[in-house]
């Protein structure tokens, strides 16, 4: 459902992993070359891979378990796609004329914080459910 918290959450996710790529590159080489996501298919598909997680869980409303798990899912593939981009940053030299460090590294600290915001949003709805069956 579009009216949800969480939807809302899920999309901007998926707006950022698979719009932003294209926008903010990731670093700069030696040759003053912007890399970007689409330069490197594993960062690509890591990438993809969690727009469409994003997706399935907006679709899958009316299983909110499986639409938190899927959250989840998304989250440690996030923090894997992070881990990678931090390893290469310290990989990278750090002298002012041979590299630059691009915005497009913070792009799944951003998408973490709106699926932890989903997921937050995904349990108060369960919570909500289970307290209206109580009362039955």
């Amino acid at each position: 459902m579009i009216q949800r918290i969480q939807t809302l959450y899920l999309f901007l996710a998926a707006a950022i992993t698979a719009g932003l790529i294209f926008v903010f590159h990731l670093w700069t080489n030696n040759d003053d070359v912007k890399v970007f996501a689409l330069d490197n298919y594993a960062y690509l598909a890591m990438f993809i891979g969690s727009a469409l997680l994003s997706l399935i869980s907006i679709f899958s409303f009316k299983n909110r378990k499986f639409q938190f798990v899927m959250g989840r899912l998304n989250i440690i593939l996030n923090f894997i796609l992070l881990g990678i981009f931090v390893y290469k940053s310290l990989n990278l030299s750090g002298e002012t004329n041979v590299s630059e460090k691009g915005i497009g590294i913070l792009l799944p600290i951003f998408s973490i914080v709106c699926l932890v915001l989903a997921n937050k949003a995904i349990k108060k709805d369960e919570d909500l459910v289970k307290s209206v069956d109580r009362l039955r």
